[in-house]
């Protein structure tokens, strides 16, 4: 790997030489612009306003652009005498604990590399020191023009360095969250848990960009001749309307899916996930059937019941339990009508 930049750890006295080296790279697809009717490139070349003239990069410098347009020249001479020990120098100012370093701050991240044989033995004793206090160290160092702020941390044996924005840098979220009240029930809570406990954890090395892959999929169909396979069309979702149904199908997706879940997460979800078909089970209830059908069948459900209640009393103890349980059930039923003893709850009792 490429080192970027070179310069030193200030640890205290001890100064450690070290290369910055880039630790991400990007493996997006990349695109030229073309002119559509010829495909020709597109191109952009940097021209003088003033001569209306291409200039090389030799002759490119930089400068500030002042409130009424006047251009200051700013070189890189002025720039290396400003009084910032930090020009080449990676100043470590604090050790804190990882926890205090808001994600929100996380940059760029970087390899610091030891550079040369002498800088070996201070590289590895503030690996240690790190590894043994469990925290990070937070630095100031100067990166293309301008000073940054670092966090200094172990990965492996190698110490790396996450680049942090200034906290001035970090908007604050007013105006974002919703500005309406609501209230989450104890219920949507639980199927939400069971949610969550169904998809589990996941090995971030297993996860891939689907999107880049279908790309270099279609460059290769087109580079040679063939059409590019039709993506299936998205899943319309179409609007929320049942904020409970909408989680109980998603725990119950969740589990075919993985095939198999934790027994918490697969006890609390068949908890919540019958929820809807036991407030559906008063529509398919006998009570909704017409007076009429009632009336016809209500010999043949008389026969079932005195049948049911003559095996009931041949069994043994458990089934006289049994019926002792659903006897509340049956005097409720029992206030409508004599036929409406309830005889599918207790077959399914």
């Amino acid at each position: 790997m490429r080192s970027i930049w070179n310069g030193a750890i200030s640890f205290g006295l001890v100064s450690i030489p070290i290369k910055l080296v880039n630790a991400t790279e990007s493996h997006s697809v990349s695109f030229r612009q073309i002119h559509t009717e010829d495909g020709g490139r597109i191109r952009y070349r940097k021209v003088c306003e003033l001569e209306d003239r291409e200039v090389s990069q030799a002759e490119i410098g930089k400068a500030y652009e002042d409130a009424d347009g006047t251009m200051i020249p700013i070189t890189d001479e002025d720039l290396a005498q400003l009084p910032i020990p930090t020009a080449k120098t990676i100043e470590i100012v604090a050790f804190v604990p990882a926890d205090r370093i808001d994600p929100l701050q996380m940059d760029a991240a970087y390899y610091l590399s030891a550079n040369g044989v002498p800088a070996a033995k201070p590289y590895t004793l503030l690996r240690e020191a790190l590894k043994r206090s469990q925290k990070v160290a937070i630095a100031k160092y100067a990166l293309r023009g301008r000073e940054r702020l670092g966090m200094l941390r172990v990965v492996d044996d190698v110490i790396a360095m996450h680049g942090l924005l200034w906290p001035d840098e970090i908007r604050a979220p007013e105006g974002v969250a919703p500005d309406t009240g609501v209230t989450v029930r104890d219920k949507e809570l639980d199927l939400a848990d069971a949610l969550m406990d169904t998809l589990g954890e996941v090995d971030l090395a297993d996860l891939h960009d689907d999107y880049r892959e279908a790309v270099e999929e279609m460059i290769t169909a087109k580079a040679s001749g063939e059409q590019p396979a039709d993506a299936p069309a998205p899943a319309r979702s179409g609007k929320v309307l049942d904020l409970m149904a909408a989680l109980e199908k998603s725990v119950r997706e969740a589990q075919e899916s993985r095939g198999a879940e934790p027994a918490g997460a697969r006890t609390a979800a068949k908890a919540e996930v019958t929820s809807i078909s036991s407030r559906a089970t008063p529509k398919q209830t006998t009570g909704k059937k017409s007076t009429s059908t009632a009336k016809k069948t209500a010999a043949k459900k008389t026969t079932t019941t005195k049948a049911t209640t003559t095996k009931a009393s041949a069994s043994g103890s458990a089934k006289k339990s049994t019926q002792t349980q659903t006897q509340a059930t049956k005097k409720t039923a029992a206030k409508k009508t004599p036929a409406k003893k309830a005889t599918p709850r207790k077959r399914t009792a």
